[in-house]
Protein backbone atom coordinates (compact mmCIF):
# COMPACT_ATOMS: atom_id res chain seq x y z
CA UNK A 1 0.00 0.00 0.00
CA UNK A 2 2.67 2.64 0.69
CA UNK A 3 4.25 1.60 -2.57
CA UNK A 4 1.06 2.67 -4.35
CA UNK A 5 0.82 5.59 -2.28
CA UNK A 6 4.34 6.81 -3.22
CA UNK A 7 3.84 5.91 -6.94
CA UNK A 8 0.69 8.16 -6.82
CA UNK A 9 2.61 10.93 -5.23
CA UNK A 10 5.44 10.70 -7.26
CA UNK A 11 2.95 10.76 -10.60
CA UNK A 12 1.19 13.98 -9.30
CA UNK A 13 4.20 15.84 -8.43
CA UNK A 14 5.87 14.91 -12.01
CA UNK A 15 2.78 16.13 -13.54
CA UNK A 16 2.37 19.26 -11.38
CA UNK A 17 6.11 19.83 -12.13
CA UNK A 18 5.26 19.45 -16.09
CA UNK A 19 2.22 21.77 -15.73
CA UNK A 20 4.48 24.63 -14.69
CA UNK A 21 7.36 24.00 -17.14
CA UNK A 22 4.68 24.30 -19.75
CA UNK A 23 2.98 26.82 -18.62
CA UNK A 24 6.18 29.05 -18.26
CA UNK A 25 7.01 27.86 -22.05
CA UNK A 26 4.35 29.39 -23.03
CA UNK A 27 4.59 32.35 -21.59
CA UNK A 28 7.76 33.15 -23.01
CA UNK A 29 5.76 32.59 -25.91
CA UNK A 30 2.58 34.96 -25.42
CA UNK A 31 5.53 37.24 -24.62
CA UNK A 32 7.72 36.92 -27.20
CA UNK A 33 8.74 39.57 -30.02
CA UNK A 34 6.53 39.70 -32.83
CA UNK A 35 8.16 38.35 -36.22
CA UNK A 36 6.92 39.89 -39.93
CA UNK A 37 6.81 38.06 -42.65
CA UNK A 38 8.26 40.04 -45.39
CA UNK A 39 6.08 40.46 -48.72
CA UNK A 40 6.65 37.60 -51.33
CA UNK A 41 5.61 38.64 -55.18
CA UNK A 42 3.57 41.38 -53.28
CA UNK A 43 1.93 39.22 -51.19
CA UNK A 44 1.69 39.22 -47.22
CA UNK A 45 0.73 36.76 -44.49
CA UNK A 46 -1.73 36.26 -41.81
CA UNK A 47 -2.74 33.55 -39.49
CA UNK A 48 -5.59 32.73 -37.16
CA UNK A 49 -6.69 30.25 -35.28
CA UNK A 50 -10.27 29.81 -34.57
CA UNK A 51 -11.56 26.13 -34.06
CA UNK A 52 -10.85 23.35 -36.87
CA UNK A 53 -8.97 24.35 -39.30
CA UNK A 54 -11.02 22.67 -41.73
CA UNK A 55 -13.72 25.08 -40.78
CA UNK A 56 -11.48 27.98 -41.33
CA UNK A 57 -9.69 27.62 -44.16
CA UNK A 58 -13.18 27.20 -46.15
CA UNK A 59 -13.79 30.90 -44.78
CA UNK A 60 -11.19 32.60 -46.15
CA UNK A 61 -10.62 30.74 -49.20
CA UNK A 62 -14.08 32.31 -50.01
CA UNK A 63 -12.75 36.02 -49.36
CA UNK A 64 -11.60 38.17 -52.37
CA UNK A 65 -7.96 38.88 -52.22
CA UNK A 66 -7.10 35.36 -50.54
CA UNK A 67 -4.97 33.21 -52.69
CA UNK A 68 -4.29 30.64 -50.64
CA UNK A 69 -5.08 29.24 -47.23
CA UNK A 70 -2.47 27.16 -45.55
CA UNK A 71 -3.38 24.63 -42.21
CA UNK A 72 -1.23 24.00 -39.30
CA UNK A 73 -0.30 24.93 -36.07
CA UNK A 74 0.99 27.66 -34.27
CA UNK A 75 1.42 29.25 -30.53
CA UNK A 76 2.95 26.80 -29.31
CA UNK A 77 5.85 26.25 -27.67
CA UNK A 78 6.89 22.95 -28.81
CA UNK A 79 8.80 22.04 -31.82
CA UNK A 80 7.57 20.21 -34.74
CA UNK A 81 4.10 19.73 -33.52
CA UNK A 82 2.11 17.21 -35.25
CA UNK A 83 -1.86 16.41 -35.44
CA UNK A 84 -1.72 13.84 -33.37
CA UNK A 85 0.67 15.53 -30.75
CA UNK A 86 -1.40 18.76 -30.96
CA UNK A 87 -4.69 17.41 -30.05
CA UNK A 88 -3.15 16.45 -26.64
CA UNK A 89 -3.33 20.04 -25.40
CA UNK A 90 0.39 19.65 -23.86
CA UNK A 91 2.28 21.14 -27.32
CA UNK A 92 0.86 24.35 -26.74
CA UNK A 93 0.19 24.90 -30.51
CA UNK A 94 -3.86 25.13 -32.11
CA UNK A 95 -4.94 24.47 -35.09
CA UNK A 96 -4.14 27.78 -37.35
CA UNK A 97 -4.21 28.72 -40.95
CA UNK A 98 -1.53 30.82 -43.41
CA UNK A 99 -3.93 33.21 -45.05
CA UNK A 100 -1.75 34.26 -48.55
CA UNK A 101 -2.84 37.79 -49.93
CA UNK A 102 -3.12 40.30 -51.82
CA UNK A 103 -3.26 43.53 -49.43
CA UNK A 104 -4.28 45.94 -52.78
CA UNK A 105 -7.26 43.82 -52.88
CA UNK A 106 -7.93 42.96 -49.25
CA UNK A 107 -6.36 44.20 -45.82
CA UNK A 108 -5.19 42.83 -42.55
CA UNK A 109 -8.17 44.75 -41.26
CA UNK A 110 -11.08 43.08 -43.59
CA UNK A 111 -9.60 39.52 -42.31
CA UNK A 112 -9.62 40.46 -38.97
CA UNK A 113 -13.40 41.26 -39.31
CA UNK A 114 -13.94 37.75 -41.28
CA UNK A 115 -12.12 36.12 -38.08
CA UNK A 116 -14.50 37.71 -35.42
CA UNK A 117 -17.89 37.29 -37.95
CA UNK A 118 -17.36 33.87 -38.82
CA UNK A 119 -17.01 32.30 -35.23
CA UNK A 120 -18.59 32.26 -31.30
CA UNK A 121 -16.11 35.38 -30.29
CA UNK A 122 -17.15 34.52 -26.58
CA UNK A 123 -16.50 30.37 -26.65
CA UNK A 124 -13.83 29.62 -24.69
CA UNK A 125 -11.18 26.59 -26.01
CA UNK A 126 -13.25 25.67 -28.79
CA UNK A 127 -15.67 26.45 -31.43
CA UNK A 128 -18.41 24.40 -31.56
CA UNK A 129 -18.71 20.78 -30.96
CA UNK A 130 -14.33 20.95 -30.95
CA UNK A 131 -13.25 21.58 -27.54
CA UNK A 132 -9.92 22.00 -26.09
CA UNK A 133 -7.00 24.15 -25.91
CA UNK A 134 -5.70 22.66 -29.44
CA UNK A 135 -9.24 24.38 -30.79
CA UNK A 136 -9.00 27.96 -28.75
CA UNK A 137 -9.39 31.15 -31.11
CA UNK A 138 -5.76 33.16 -31.18
CA UNK A 139 -5.45 36.25 -33.67
CA UNK A 140 -1.44 36.32 -34.69
CA UNK A 141 0.07 39.64 -34.88
CA UNK A 142 3.56 40.67 -36.89
CA UNK A 143 4.00 44.02 -35.61
CA UNK A 144 2.06 46.81 -33.51
CA UNK A 145 -0.26 48.26 -36.30
CA UNK A 146 -1.34 44.88 -36.52
CA UNK A 147 -1.75 44.35 -32.93
CA UNK A 148 -3.39 47.77 -32.52
CA UNK A 149 -6.14 46.81 -35.31
CA UNK A 150 -6.86 43.46 -33.79
CA UNK A 151 -7.12 44.95 -29.86
CA UNK A 152 -9.76 47.56 -31.34
CA UNK A 153 -11.67 45.38 -33.20
CA UNK A 154 -12.32 43.27 -30.32
CA UNK A 155 -12.68 46.09 -27.49
CA UNK A 156 -14.97 47.13 -30.12
CA UNK A 157 -16.61 43.68 -30.28
CA UNK A 158 -16.76 42.69 -26.18
CA UNK A 159 -18.55 46.37 -26.12
CA UNK A 160 -21.26 45.04 -28.65
CA UNK A 161 -22.30 41.77 -27.56
CA UNK A 162 -21.30 43.10 -23.55
CA UNK A 163 -18.93 39.93 -23.01
CA UNK A 164 -15.88 39.04 -23.17
CA UNK A 165 -14.07 38.09 -26.00
CA UNK A 166 -12.48 34.83 -26.34
CA UNK A 167 -9.90 35.31 -28.43
CA UNK A 168 -6.31 35.65 -27.29
CA UNK A 169 -3.59 37.90 -29.12
CA UNK A 170 -0.20 36.52 -29.48
CA UNK A 171 2.80 37.76 -31.74
CA UNK A 172 3.45 35.52 -34.52
CA UNK A 173 6.58 33.33 -33.94
CA UNK A 174 6.25 30.35 -36.20
CA UNK A 175 3.81 28.37 -38.63
CA UNK A 176 4.09 24.55 -38.60
CA UNK A 177 2.53 23.56 -41.99
CA UNK A 178 -0.27 20.38 -41.62
CA UNK A 179 -0.04 16.82 -42.56
CA UNK A 180 -0.94 16.87 -46.24
CA UNK A 181 -4.35 15.11 -45.34
CA UNK A 182 -5.48 18.00 -44.07
CA UNK A 183 -4.83 20.79 -46.90
CA UNK A 184 -8.20 22.07 -48.61
CA UNK A 185 -9.83 19.19 -47.03
CA UNK A 186 -13.30 20.64 -47.48
CA UNK A 187 -13.19 20.94 -50.65
CA UNK A 188 -11.98 17.48 -51.31
CA UNK A 189 -14.59 15.87 -49.02
CA UNK A 190 -17.52 17.68 -49.62
CA UNK A 191 -19.34 14.19 -48.30
CA UNK A 192 -17.50 14.07 -44.71
CA UNK A 193 -19.78 14.15 -42.22
CA UNK A 194 -18.29 16.99 -40.25
CA UNK A 195 -17.52 18.56 -43.20
CA UNK A 196 -21.80 18.54 -43.92
CA UNK A 197 -22.84 19.04 -40.55
CA UNK A 198 -20.57 21.49 -38.98
CA UNK A 199 -17.95 22.92 -41.67
CA UNK A 200 -20.25 23.75 -44.29
CA UNK A 201 -23.02 25.27 -42.45
CA UNK A 202 -20.30 27.25 -40.58
CA UNK A 203 -19.11 28.69 -44.36
CA UNK A 204 -22.69 29.43 -44.78
CA UNK A 205 -23.37 31.18 -41.42
CA UNK A 206 -20.14 33.05 -42.30
CA UNK A 207 -21.08 34.15 -46.17
CA UNK A 208 -24.55 35.36 -44.94
CA UNK A 209 -23.59 37.60 -42.79
CA UNK A 210 -20.51 39.31 -44.56
CA UNK A 211 -20.36 42.19 -47.34
CA UNK A 212 -21.35 40.07 -50.39
CA UNK A 213 -19.08 42.42 -51.77
CA UNK A 214 -16.06 41.07 -50.11
CA UNK A 215 -16.64 37.63 -50.83
CA UNK A 216 -15.72 35.80 -54.26
CA UNK A 217 -18.64 34.82 -56.51
CA UNK A 218 -19.52 30.93 -56.35
CA UNK A 219 -19.25 28.90 -59.23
Amino acid sequence: MKNIITILVAAILFSCQNNAQNNEKQQKVINATPVEVPLQNGKAKAYFASGCFWCVEAVYESIKGVDEVINGYSGGHTENPTYPASNTGLTGHAEAIEVIYDPNVVSFSILVDAYFASQNPTQVNGQGPDRGSQYRSIIFYQNDAQKNIILEKKVALAKQLNAKIAAEVYPFQKFWVAEAYHQNYERLNPNNGYIRNVSIPRLKRFQAKFPKELLKEEH
